[in-house]
């Protein structure tokens, strides 16, 4: 019992995340990048066991940008301004993610 408890946490302390979703896309100046990453195992921070990164904006200049970083949590950057997001699924993420390109940089998804 102890040798398979022991065994799992170098198992898992050895797994590395795991890109399961990647997009880039450039519009005139405005840029769009999404990454999302499926974790070796779930935390009490990220308890969907997802790390993200999902970014629209200029080489200069961030419109909106929604992350989990450590220590910070499900958030979301509107400029300088940055709530808390309140994760609900990957297609969520997306389609809200999805939304705020629209309205904030004129995004167009078609």
């Amino acid at each position: 019992m102890v040798f398979d408890t022991i065994q799992c946490m170098v198992y898992n302390a050895i797994m590395k995340a795991e890109r399961i979703f990647y997009f880039k896309h450039r519009q005139g100046e405005v840029i769009v990048e999404m990454v999302i990453w499926q974790l070796p195992k779930t935390s009490d921070e990220r308890p969907h066991g997802l790390k993200y990164r999902l970014f629209c904006g200029t080489p200069s200049e961030c419109f909106v940008r929604y992350d989990n970083e450590t220590g910070k949590g499900d958030h979301v950057h509107y400029g300088d301004d940055e709530k808390d997001y309140p994760f609900d699924s990957v297609e969520k993420l997306i389609e809200d993610f999805q939304s705020d390109c629209s309205r904030f940089a004129d995004w167009s998804w078609e």
